[in-house]
């Protein structure tokens, strides 16, 4: 059995990887980082195949398709993400445009799962999927972006009978390398990412397609269907300002 996770090299990738490999997969690690990624080969039971890339250009994410297409993949994590905090018009284009990174891979994995009917694909979303976020804006829309389209890509898949699960990881705060990334601090306690990891790949095996840890970011989830959007937006946007440094 073969898993391939991209961002691979930290937090939530890096905790996936290590519970992927205590349960028997052969994991191909994918990040930018050759030495965290070789680190992280140290921690694992079984020796993984590398890959340092960084994804941000299509044409280098058909070519991880391109190595790693013969490897059988059971389980893809898509997990290469980015935190951006200021106004749209101040963040950075070329680390928002890496959207296309799952896109790009869950349309070619996908088509292989299909062909075999079998395989699971998670993708690593967040609670930021269910509303707007001024301040972040980007980080907020394409997390919606990810959700949304996962979950249509997996009630397509119910519809046709096909045997390939994809799920959608939309977790609250992370004790990641996140906050670090985009300049700002967690308003709330953040849960570990190892839980985060094992909840994850156990749901996902589960047949289960929005994923949710934590029981305060599921409460958050069914009150916040009791606020209107405008009023959201304003409590979304206090927030935000309070996380500056």
């Amino acid at each position: 059995m073969k898993a391939l996770v991209t961002g691979a090299s930290s937090g939530i990738g890096l905790e996936i990887s290590k519970y992927l490999d205590s349960i028997g997969y052969e994991i191909i690690l994918v990040a930018r980082d050759k030495e965290k990624l070789e680190s992280v080969a140290k921690t694992l039971t079984h020796k993984p195949k590398i890959i340092v890339m960084d994804l941000q250009q299509v044409e280098d994410i058909k070519s991880l398709y391109v190595l790693v297409k013969n490897d059988d993949i059971d389980i893809l994590v898509n997990n290469a993400g980015f935190g951006l905090f200021g106004n749209f018009t101040e963040t950075d284009l070329s680390k928002e445009l890496k959207i296309n990174v799952f896109h790009i891979l869950t349309k070619l994995f996908l088509k292989d799962m299909k062909r075999k009917n079998k395989g699971y694909i998670l993708n690593v979303a967040s609670s930021a999927a269910f509303q707007s976020g001024p301040l972040m804006a980007t980080y907020y829309s394409t997390k919606s972006y990810v959700y949304r389209l996962t979950e249509a890509i997996n009630y397509e898949n119910k519809k046709d009978k096909v045997n390939v699960q994809v799920s959608c990881l939309c977790p609250g705060p992370v004790d990641t390398n996140f906050n670090k990334v985009a300049g700002v601090r967690f308003s709330v306690k953040p849960l570990k990412a190892d839980y985060v990891a094992k909840y994850a790949i156990d749901q996902m095996v589960k047949g289960k397609m929005l994923i949710i840890p934590g029981f305060k970011m599921k409460c958050a989830k069914f009150f916040g269907r009791f606020v209107s959007d405008k009023k959201l937006m304003a409590i979304t946007y206090r927030i935000q300002k309070k996380k500056v440094k």
